[in-house]
């Protein structure tokens, strides 16, 4: 693999992200609690589509010690086709509603590859960050959207879109085309003027377990952005097909990818 140096870059470390007004430290790693309001995720499809069952598990997830909460509309899941920007918003306008008005300090991050969806979810319920499985790729308008807007802005690396991701996905060398694909959103987004960026590797994202693997053990190389790095493993395929388990079975496995991520 390429050895890459944080000098070698021309971006600046930031540890801190502004939400709206509400400073979040990132000196140390930070906790986002998962809230799917579908009813075909992956893990808890179905569980959180009712308003008041939703709410119950932001409360849940903010009393176990979640500093942001990141809600999704549209599931991502391998095969799962892409949901309109009309659907993610009927869908999460009433429980972002709802959250506001309890949580109203809560920082609360949308995750929506739809710019339509991006600008609405701030501008009405004052969304403090987005989080795009797609960086960009899916609506050509999300950058400029974001500039507008603001906001901190979570890219993800994805081979494909979720219908197709998984349809036999490959690389030559995949942290160093993850490398590159970062460094080429990167630029982008500085000369739109967005700031504000966070990086995830999308684990489970267009990836063998092959794959996942080796980019975990390589994580380590994004630091050369010097950007925050979002990393989310919880219950995936990559710990359950290791074991030979399920998702429900997987907890004592996510908690140990999740002590290599820290280390790295």
């Amino acid at each position: 693999m390429t050895e890459y140096r944080a000098k070698d870059t021309f971006f600046s470390k930031n540890l801190s992200l502004n939400c709206g007004g509400k400073l979040l430290n990132l000196s140390t790693p930070r906790i986002m609690g998962i809230l799917n309001i579908t009813s075909d995720s992956f893990y808890d499809g179905g569980r959180y589509i009712n308003v008041e069952d939703a709410v119950n598990r932001v409360r849940q997830m903010k009393a176990e010690g979640a500093d942001i909460i990141d809600i999704g509309a549209a599931s991502s899941r391998p095969g799962a086709e892409l949901s309109s920007a009309e659907e993610e918003i009927d869908r999460l306008s009433p429980v972002l509603e709802q959250i506001r008005n309890e949580f109203p300090d809560m920082i609360i991050s949308v995750d929506t590859y739809h710019a339509q969806v991006a600008k609405d979810m701030v501008e009405k319920y004052a969304v403090d960050i987005i989080n795009d499985i797609s960086a960009g790729e899916i609506d050509p308008d999300m950058y400029a959207t974001i500039a507008k807007l603001g906001v901190p802005y979570i890219i993800m690396h994805i081979q494909g879109v979720p219908g197709n991701m998984q349809d036999n996905p490959e690389y030559q060398n995949i942290t160093d085309e993850i490398v590159q694909y970062f460094s080429e959103k990167l630029y982008r987004l500085r000369k739109k003027g967005i700031a504000d960026v966070l990086i995830d590797p999308g684990f489970g994202f267009g990836k063998t377990n092959e794959h996942n693997y080796e980019l975990l053990s390589h994580t380590d190389a994004f630091q050369m952005f010097e950007l925050p790095i979002v990393a989310g493993v919880s219950r995936k395929s990559m710990i359950y097909n290791l074991l030979d388990s399920t998702s429900e079975k997987s907890l004592n496995g996510t908690t140990a990818v999740h002590m290599i991520l820290l280390q790295k």
